[in-house]
């Protein structure tokens, strides 16, 4: 099979399946990407190639990378993150940032997140989608986690979990270093 065969054979398995994932009927993924619902019957039965321009407006209306469209799936996928490449996504002066350490997009996002707070920092978040879970369990530290104004003291060895369609925040009013661990379920979109 050539790279364009094989390249083709995934685009379409691909489609299919997000689609389903994402709960899109042909007519309703059509609206989305402001692609023909007959390009996509075509794509989905491997019998065209679709511009770079089309396979990305796809790839956006299912809210996931054209890499994650695209790939192969050349059997069980295991994709390992070196710490050095986990990314630092919030930092403060005093010490305190938050790790993304690995994500997948399998049934909506899910991520895991390594945290460390110093003594008086926060970091307060929007409300995320409708249906995203967080579950964080504390190694460090006394926590103090609002959700929705509300305060949750959430002590070394304890987790927690809610759901995060509130504001909410993470907080250090102690002494110690806070340091968590917590992964965020995202609802696939819809």
């Amino acid at each position: 099979m050539s790279d364009l065969d094989q390249l083709t054979q995934s685009l379409a398995r691909n489609l299919k399946r997000w689609r389903g994932e994402r709960g899109f009927t042909l007519d309703a993924l059509a609206a989305r990407a402001g692609v023909s619902r007959g390009m996509i019957i075509q794509i989905e039965q491997a019998r065209t190639n679709p511009s770079v321009g089309t396979t990305v407006k796809l790839a956006d209306a299912l809210g996931i990378s054209i890499t994650t469209l695209l790939d192969f799936e050349q059997g069980p996928q295991v994709r390992l993150v070196p710490q050095d490449q986990a990314v630092r996504m919030w930092s403060t002066e005093a010490g305190s940032y938050t790790k993304l350490l690995v994500g997948t997009e399998a049934r909506g996002p899910l991520e895991l997140w390594s945290w460390r707070l110093m003594p008086g920092d926060a970091s307060a978040s929007d409300p995320h989608p409708e249906g995203t879970i967080e579950l964080l369990h504390v190694t460090a530290g006394d926590l103090t986690l609002l959700v929705d104004g509300e305060p949750h003291i959430v002590a070394a060895g304890a987790s927690a979990t809610f759901e995060a369609n509130a504001p909410h925040a993470y907080r250090n009013d102690g002494s110690e270093t806070v340091e968590m661990v917590m992964a965020v379920s995202i609802p696939p979109a819809r």
